[in-house]
């Protein structure tokens, strides 16, 4: 597709800046009952570190610590390493806000061929070097893999940076809908998707 970002060279330029690489999906390095992608979650949510496209982070709420052990459990976390230390991380599934069915998609799927993106951060020491992007393109990259029809994600509204973001990788606005997160109660959030 046209709109399919080219991994391979973001992968290879991580490399050679920063030392980084994509760990194989359903694999991780066990620490703590943790696997390093949860570990890595739980940190900056415990630093309350500003994470990147993740405002509203906070210990316990969200993401929470049932959903960062689920999430493992289901190999749906996935993690950049840089410096031999994981840089960024995010998890990767089908699962979604019931506010996602109010929205008119580009794509009429099952919710088992469409990849949600969930909390996606990057640690501080590693913001402002492009890892967010290398990890939007990780997400649509894994779901091309996956032969999914589209990625769809959630962003809290006002939150710029990430608005921002998510439109230079292709994804569009869809539409705006008032969702309930735990960290956030009831919000305004923008629907984005980028169909494949």
């Amino acid at each position: 597709s046209a709109r399919r970002l080219p991994m391979k060279r973001a992968e290879s330029d991580c490399r050679r800046e920063m030392g980084g690489f994509f760990d194989e999906r359903h694999k991780s390095v066990e620490r703590e009952g943790f696997s390093e992608p949860a570990r890595f979650l739980l940190d900056a949510d415990r630093q309350n570190a500003g994470v990147c496209l993740s405002s509203g982070w906070e210990k316990g709420v969200y993401p929470s610590d049932t959903f960062l052990k689920e999430s493992l459990a289901a190999g749906e976390a996935t993690a950049l390493y840089a410096d031999g230390k994981i840089a960024a991380a995010m998890v990767l599934n089908h699962q979604y806000n019931d506010g996602y069915r109010e929205i008119g998609w580009n794509v009429h799927a099952d919710p088992s061929e469409v990849l949600f993106v969930h909390a996606l951060g990057v640690m501080p020491d590693y913001q402002r070097r492009g890892l967010a992007k290398i990890m939007v393109q990780e997400a649509i990259r894994t779901a091309g893999l996956q032969k999914q029809a589209a990625v769809r994600l959630d962003v809290l509204n006002g939150n710029a940076p990430a608005l921002r973001l998510y439109e230079s990788c292709g994804f569009e606005y869809r539409g705006t809908v008032k969702m309930f997160y735990e960290d956030t109660g009831w919000t305004d959030y923008l629907l984005y998707e980028l169909v494949l």
